[in-house]
């Protein structure tokens, strides 16, 4: 250890090495004096829970680090690189040792191979610039959520992101034992170009070591690859959660408002564009947090926790009528920053904003005008289909009061959702625990967009809306998810919504909105307030409470007509489905459990019963 306090008396001031040593963890050293020596920065920052600490990133960033002023006090934009606007699955892989195999499923490589290549990269990657020490919090500060981690960066934009994003966790870091575990994050944004963005595309990687809890970065500055806390550290929390008996889940936390002031606290999990943001942030309703969540058992009963205390969200169709709270945040002074926008006189612009878009400006790729097209002859439109934005929590208006809370919020309920234009009805509650997890999460699908892949209703398997970050095989991963309850006496009712049935000439039955009746609905179940319609497939509501519904919260008329089109049981469409994700469970998940397999036979038969005495396709009223 001389060797590792020799490195950082040398490379560090005085101030800095007092920060950092005054956090008694040997092993938190020997990874920072092993980046400064590996990534040999020109200087280094080390940044700690002071507020003051936290301004000086802000300015770094937005004087030469990444982002630019907006004529809005403290708003800021920062653009990526035309190749860099997104989460690269490709290059982002886990490094496993001999004899470790986490399914054809997850990407993954040799770890021996992956660590030499990606300290290859790094070397001497940081010449130039200052090296950033953070500290940051996984979960509310001082509970059994939370998660010490620690970042190092050398760009402002990626530790100013974190700033807005996770809880100051300096303090918190010296709860660490000297050996302790603790999540570490290396990242260097690499060579720029003119514009200020990540140059050497091609050599973009995302390397995951499980068994040092270690993510390393380069040659990207897109926050879903460079911002080591949100998908990154997900997946080694993942691990952590398996090893240690609680689940790490990529879900909302909202409070569900029920009669007489009653909350409800949801968990919800759902793929890109179908929703997920949007319910948490529902009129009327409050957020905890939008997109990783946490699940603890207490003393018999579920809690769960937001791991995060902002959002990194997708701009598109952010606009005053759709998403007022979150229009309003990003509308008015205070910390924000836009990513990959139209930027016209120190003002940024989206599209689905509500609002005219100016014919000229500064975008992702440069100069930008109204009819401008790329290499491919494709015109590139005014803000990137990822642009987003980036705020706290606590600048919404409808933030949770228990946001905070270390013990977390009770769990009452979770649903599970995706886009689906022909089969699951807008709500249902599973049967039970093991029917929820297996056939709402385990069974999730969500159709493509002529948007996004240039073919519209692909079906894409998407366990849990979580494939993409699982890191143990997913046989495992559904039995931790079975297994979670046991010794818990009232689990978490389960649900599937769907906010995407089409009628026959393909429109949608519903409006944005008309999700809070699914909802609500969703409260009022499991608190045992309404009764509900037995399906082959779970329960669903009455046409009185739903109609109800919408008359008190979105006034308007659901008439019996609407709710069997909305509410009928499409036989041949569910058999369908649940023959689609059999045969992914058969051909690509070896270790699935039988039980998965057994719910799936039990299911059939229930439809198939149902079918021979009702027909294909069954009203909601045929079953009351």
């Amino acid at each position: 250890m001389d060797r590792v306090q020799n490195i950082l008396k040398d490379r560090l001031d005085a101030d800095g090495f007092g920060r950092l040593t005054a956090i008694d963890c040997a092993a938190m050293h020997a990874f920072v004096a092993d980046a400064i020596e590996l990534c040999n920065p020109d200087s280094v920052f080390v940044c700690t829970d002071k507020p003051g600490d936290h301004k000086k990133i802000r300015e770094m960033a937005k004087n030469g680090g990444g982002e630019h002023s907006l004529a809005m006090e403290g708003h800021t934009y920062h653009f990526d690189g035309q190749q860099d606007q997104g989460r690269d699955k490709e290059v982002t892989r886990y490094l496993l040792p001999k004899g470790v195999d986490l399914g054809e499923s997850l990407n993954s490589m040799d770890k021996t191979e992956g660590i030499e290549e990606i300290r290859g990269l790094l070397k001497d990657s940081m010449v130039g610039n200052q090296m950033l020490i953070c500290f940051w919090c996984l979960g509310p500060v001082g509970s059994d959520f939370s998660i010490s981690c620690i970042q190092i960066t050398d760009s402002p934009y990626v530790a100013h992101s974190e700033a807005l994003l996770y809880r100051p966790g300096y303090e918190q870091f010296k709860k660490v034992r000297t050996n302790g575990e603790f999540f570490k994050f290396l990242h260097t944004q690499g060579e720029l170009d003119e514009t200020g963005c990540s140059k050497n595309v091609p050599l973009k990687r995302i390397y995951i070591d499980l068994e040092d809890n270690a993510v390393y970065s380069t040659n990207t500055q897109y926050a879903g690859n460079t911002v080591g806390l949100k998908k990154l550290a997900l997946r080694l929390a993942i691990q952590k959660a398996s090893n240690e008996g609680w689940l790490a889940e990529h879900m909302f936390v909202m409070g569900v408002h029920g009669p007489k002031g009653r909350v409800t606290y949801f968990n919800g999990a759902f793929p890109s564009a179908c929703g997920k943001t949007s319910t948490a942030m529902i009129p009327g309703q409050t957020i905890i947090g939008d997109d990783i969540a946490y699940l603890r058992k207490t003393n018999g009963k579920v809690y769960t926790a937001n791991v995060e205390q902002g959002i990194f969200g997708i701009i598109q169709d952010v606009n005053p009528k759709d998403d007022p709270v979150i229009y309003e945040a990003i509308t008015k002074p205070g910390e924000v920053i836009f990513g990959n926008v139209l930027i016209t006189d120190g003002k940024p612009y989206w599209m689905g904003m509500g609002s005219e878009i100016p014919e000229k400006g500064v975008n992702f790729s440069g100069e930008w005008y109204k009819g401008k097209t790329d290499a491919d002859g494709k015109e590139v439109p005014p803000s990137h289909k990822n642009a987003r934005y980036t705020v706290r929590i606590s600048a919404l208006a409808n933030r949770d009061p228990l946001a905070d809370d270390p013990a977390g919020v009770p769990l009452g309920g979770i649903v599970y959702g995706g886009r689906d234009s022909d089969t699951l009805v807008p709500v249902e509650q599973a049967f039970n625990w093991t029917e929820g997890i297996i056939t709402k999460g385990a069974a999730l699908e969500s159709e493509t967009t002529a948007a996004t892949l240039g073919k519209e209703g692909v079906r894409t398997f998407n366990i849990m809306s979580n494939q993409d970050f699982v890191s143990i095989p997913l046989g495992q991963y559904i039995q931790n998810n079975l297994d979670f309850v046991k010794g818990v006496a009232n689990p978490p009712a389960i649900f599937s919504v769907n906010y995407f049935l089409r009628d026959a000439n393909k429109k949608f039955l519903h409006e944005i909105l008309d999700k809070t009746v699914w909802i609500l609905w969703a409260e009022l179940r499991t608190n045992g307030d309404v009764e509900a319609i037995e399906t082959p497939t779970g329960y669903i509501p009455l046409y009185k409470d739903i109609a109800r519904l919408f008359k008190q919260n979105l006034k308007k008329d659901f008439t019996e007509q609407d709710y069997i089109q909305a509410f009928t049981i499409r036989i041949p469409n569910l058999l369908a489905k649940f023959d689609r994700v059999e045969k992914i469970y058969r051909a690509k998940v070896p270790d699935t459990p039988q039980i998965v397999y057994d719910t799936f036979d039990a299911i059939r038969n229930r439809l198939k019963d149902a079918q021979a005495k009702h027909g294909d396709n069954i009203s909601p009223l045929t079953l009351q």
